[in-house]
């Protein structure tokens, strides 16, 4: 910033945006750091007046020490070289023929496409994000091909499939700090070129690698543009929705099913993300809500019971309660003791939400406390699942009455079945704790 430059605002409370920013991505920065990323997109952004922007993002993501894969499409590209040849490239039950003439083309395009990447992964220009960067790229023939061959009666000629990925040369090259870049064709040890689907080149690579992310960016906006896709799926759910996928783009369909089979073989998170919005790999990555649909093998955002590790995740939920007076404060030393007594709800490694149960079985009754969700993630019903969750494991205790002590929520407890009790409806050994100084109100709700 200048000397003339004005102070960015921090608004009407003090708060600066870019500061609670930086503050809410630091914990992915720390995650992501020596993590291995493969990032796949389609000719359709290298052609965009707007990929230097998004050249710019994956600079910084590799500042941020993330180990880089691009797998990169050319069917724009492509079909311009086939229509000024005259020619087309032919589909057949939704694979792609692939012969002599479009194979020329294929191999022009790419090799166009992949310089244009490198020239802009090159720039170093001053007053640019890319300034000072110097990001090495490399590119050859890490992808073993093998024909497609003859499918029901039709010879799909120079069209292939993966048949491995050179991890191993991969990884050294990751290691040493390259940016890898691979085109969508492949090699035969008989020295023959084949032309595959960037996705299944991406997913293979992704799970040969065992990287953690397998991203997708696509040409539409995931959500907003497909109702079907919801902000997470399971591969179960995606197996559902590719049984019935009417109405969903083809990269959409090839996303999902590539998604869905690197989570079966061992990638945490895969990520397709609208790339028209600015910034979109940027939030998905470094956001609690991302801008994309994110697919895994098992729930994104888990309940669970606490562990002692999660003590430090508990305290920072806490503590604005506390502060405003809803809560009790507990410390650090209390909370570990108690730490059997909580469950709570985990979102990609944040304590979004939590709740303690502490039965009194000689009364067959149990307090519910610390009932906290995180104030970015209200109104998704985590209140009511956590509460539903220890109504639950109550009853499985024996216990037939749910008691709380509250001095600021009473409604939200009225509204889910609790009503107003007397000091004397608690169990003794609480009488005996009760804190007359804060004055709480007793509701108890009968399961």
């Amino acid at each position: 910033m200048s000397e003339k430059s004005p102070a960015p605002s921090t608004g009407a409370q003090g708060r600066d945006p870019f500061v609670d920013w930086v503050r809410q991505a630091t914990p992915y920065i720390h995650a992501h750091r020596g993590r291995t990323f493969v990032i796949a997109f389609g000719g359709e952004a290298v052609a965009d007046a707007t990929f230097p922007e998004l050249v710019h993002d994956i600079a910084l993501l590799h500042g941020l020490g993330i180990r880089l894969v691009l797998v990169h499409g050319a069917r724009p590209q492509i079909e311009e070289r086939l229509k000024g040849d005259g020619a087309e490239l032919r589909y057949v039950n939704g694979l792609r023929v692939t012969d002599q003439k479009a194979l020329g083309c294929v191999k022009e395009a790419a090799g166009t496409v992949r310089v244009e990447i490198e020239a802009l992964l090159s720039l170093g220009l001053a007053n640019s994000p890319m300034a000072g960067v110097r990001i090495p790229v490399v590119s050859g023939n890490f992808v073993t091909a093998r024909p497609l061959g003859i499918i029901d009666g039709v010879d799909y000629l120079h069209t292939g499939s993966v048949r491995r990925i050179d991890q191993r040369t991969l990884k050294a090259l990751l290691d040493m700090g390259y940016v890898a870049l691979m085109p969508p064709l492949g090699y035969s040890p008989t020295g023959e070129v084949f032309n595959l689907s960037a996705a299944d080149v991406a997913c293979r690579t992704a799970v040969e690698l065992g990287a953690e992310k397998l991203i997708f960016l696509t040409e539409h906006g995931g959500e907003a543009t497909s109702p079907q896709l919801a902000p997470n799926l399971l591969t179960r759910e995606v197996d559902q929705l590719l049984a019935n996928a009417q109405g969903l783009p083809e990269e959409i369909v090839n996303g999902l099913r590539a998604g869905a089979e690197a989570c079966r073989h061992g990638v945490r998170r895969v990520h397709l993300v609208g790339r028209s919005a600015n910034g979109a790999l940027l939030r998905e990555l470094l956001t609690h809500d991302g801008s994309g649909t994110l697919i895994s093998a098992e729930p994104y955002e888990e309940l669970r019971p606490a562990r002692i590790d999660d003590v430090t995740g508990i305290l920072e939920l806490l503590r604005p309660l506390e502060e405003r007076g809803v809560l009790v404060r507990r410390s650090r030393e209390r909370l570990e003791t108690e730490i059997h007594r909580f469950t709570l709800i985990e979102r990609d490694g944040l304590v979004t939400a939590c709740a303690a149960l502490y039965p009194y079985p000689n009364d067959a009754m149990a307090e519910l406390a610390c009932l906290a969700v995180n104030v970015d993630y209200r109104g998704g019903r985590r209140g009511d699942r956590l509460l539903e969750h220890m109504e639950t494991q109550a009853r499985e205790q024996g216990i037939d009455r749910l008691f709380v002590l509250t001095t600021q929520t009473a409604h939200w407890f009225l509204e889910r079945g609790f009503q107003v009790a007397n000091l004397d409806a608690l169990p003794m050994e609480k009488r005996a704790l009760y804190n007359f100084q804060r004055n709480s109100k007793a509701f108890i709700k009968q399961l």
